[in-house]
């Protein structure tokens, strides 16, 4: 495998996940406005973007090495679930 074939393999496989991060994170700081606690774990739209698309790199890669393949949307689900739960963990809404 060359490394052009590597590098685009890998891309395909986070992809979905920093979408999903930058998705979630910035809709959040727009629908979100009413519940948002005064003082969250991660302050910087960027840093909890960070956060939630490493943990979402984790959970694709998990769904990876157990189903033996990318791409199966029980793993997608699992992300969304997990991303989510993350985000509300960082903004600390259960102090809301």
């Amino acid at each position: 495998m060359t490394f052009y074939l590597l590098a685009n393999h890998l891309f395909n496989l986070v992809l979905p996940a920093a979408a999903v991060a930058v998705l979630l994170v910035l809709s959040s700081r727009v629908f979100g406005g009413v519940f948002r606690p005064k003082n969250p774990v991660a302050a910087s739209w960027w840093a909890q973007a960070a956060i939630v698309f490493a943990v979402n790199v984790l959970v694709l890669v998990g769904g990876l090495v157990f189903f033996g393949h990318d791409g199966k949307m029980l793993t997608y689900a699992a992300m969304v679930v997990v991303a989510a739960t993350c985000q509300w963990v960082l903004l600390g809404a259960w102090k809301a």
